[in-house]
């Protein structure tokens, strides 16, 4: 039981206004449009800022924008991109964090906060195979920050003097290898890092549009051949259009062959990890070097809820470490998170994921998981039975779709999916799988979804073909 040598606080409050923020947004649209010169004139109206205004006033004015203008991604009936619903208790995790304001930069600032955040990655760790006494994490802003720590510490791994000589004194143009349907926040971390785009080698895929390990084969000897310096492959555990998961013991086992840093982009499907049915998908990932895995997709944290997990503490120190006097000194037996990872002042991004898996415990997060995998399934079978084409193969639940009236070019999915989401009724997102005709995608992001969801979309949908079709 929690103890105070003061008056006991009480979260009562906070939880119950999630669950009725989220009760309104369901009963709601799911995407509404608005001009931006309009938008703009009516928060510079009612949000004047040279006076200052009661709280309740801002607040309520804030959460009315905030509801009437938004694709609304909490939606049970938003079937887009990797934004899920929050939980109730991560809500209530961030106003208190807030409220305490703790500066992570040094262990010996925040402790507490330190411990918490690392307490949930452990959990993390264990479940990705790593060793949590022997590796090391961290929270991240997101995939992007994560995925461009993965690059620095690879270049840290593969080149002694690169972190204090640069890229001037390397011997040889470095060069990284995604799969052709992997995340361009590798391009973005290829330019920060000085390497620029064409260090990225986009290895072509296989018909299930994953890796071609053969070809990655090719391509790395290619490189070696013309000088270059290969270092790091990224395996992706699910992809962003289609859910692909690389052959992840391959990429290992050439990754082992050739001596190049490993690193599994699992920000999304690492949610598979929670699920003991799903979990065999991933098979290979605990053979990485490191792991990139976003607690604010399938795990439904607030928005900015990255995770780093290395095999090598040691290589990360390297990678990032900086001493400074005006900082407080090292803890005996504390990281400083500053001296192990990207950022220096820190917010506590973790405390509400380790409320979520405290309150929900790792079966129920379990749960929740296969809940959405079974929802997809469904939504396959649905969709066939309505006369529509599955074009993907995942076990991640994110079904990719076409119709007759796509696949013979009389309709054009991004057209498709405007009118669904002009329709208040549902939203999906047009995707591109290697071929010149566009699909529709449909992502099963929130818990709440139920099979009424399901026969909405395809209802829409098939009012939308027949009205473009017109």
């Amino acid at each position: 039981m929690p103890s105070s040598d003061a008056e006991e606080l009480s979260f009562n409050d906070l939880i119950p206004l999630a669950e009725r923020v989220a009760a309104r947004i369901a009963k709601g649209a799911v995407a509404s449009r608005i001009a931006p010169a309009t938008l703009r004139k009516r928060i510079a109206e009612r949000l004047d800022l040279s006076e200052p205004q009661a709280p309740d006033a801002v607040l309520s004015e804030i959460e009315d924008l905030l509801r009437r203008f938004a694709v609304q991604v909490t939606h049970p009936r938003y079937f887009g991109l990797f934004n899920p619903p929050v939980l109730p208790e991560t809500v209530a995790a961030v106003a208190l964090a807030a409220a305490y304001n703790p500066q992570e930069a040094v262990w010996s600032h925040s402790p507490a906060a330190v411990e918490l955040e690392q307490h949930a990655l452990r959990t993390m760790a264990t479940l990705i195979g790593f060793d949590p006494e022997d590796s090391a994490a961290h929270f991240t802003s997101g995939g992007q920050e994560a995925n461009l720590s993965a690059v620095v510490t690879g270049l840290a791994h593969a080149f002694p003097n690169w972190r204090d000589q640069g890229l001037r004194a390397l011997p040889a143009a470095p060069v990284l290898y995604v799969a052709g349907e992997g995340h361009h926040s590798f391009v973005k971390a290829a330019r920060v890092c000085g390497l620029g785009d064409a260090a990225v080698r986009w290895v072509t895929v296989d018909s299930r549009l994953r890796m071609d390990v053969a070809a990655l084969g090719r391509a790395i000897a290619d490189d070696r051949a013309a000088g270059r310096a290969p270092f790091l492959v990224v395996g992706t555990a699910g992809t962003t259009a289609a859910g692909a998961i690389d052959p992840l013991s391959a990429i290992a086992d050439v990754c082992a062959r050739e001596r190049l840093w490993l690193h599994c982009d699992a920000a999304w499907g690492g949610g598979a990890l929670l699920s003991p049915t799903l979990r065999a998908h991933l098979d290979g990932i605990a053979r990485a070097d490191s792991v990139t895995w976003d607690a604010h997709k399938w795990m439904c944290a607030p928005m900015g809820s990255g995770a780093f997990f290395c095999r090598h503490p040691a290589t990360l120190t390297r990678a990032f470490d900086v001493a400074s006097d005006y900082m407080p000194p090292s803890r005996p037996g504390a990281d400083d998170p500053h001296r192990v990872s990207l950022q220096w002042t820190r917010r506590a991004i973790g405390i509400p994921v380790l409320t979520a898996l405290a309150v929900r415990g790792v079966s129920g997060y379990a749960a929740l998981v296969e809940h959405q995998s079974r929802m997809a399934d469904r939504l396959r079978v649905l969709l066939t039975e309505a006369g529509y084409r599955i074009v993907n193969d995942t076990p991640l639940p994110v079904v990719c779709f076409t119709h007759p009236r796509l696949d013979n070019g009389a309709l054009e999915a991004g057209d498709v999916c405007r009118a669904i989401a002009d329709s208040g009724r549902a939203w999906i997102s047009p995707v591109s799988l290697g071929g010149p005709t566009r699909a529709l995608r449909a992502c099963i992001t929130s818990p709440a979804t139920q099979e009424p969801d399901l026969c909405a979309l395809i209802e829409v949908t098939t009012d939308s073909l027949a009205e473009r079709s017109r």
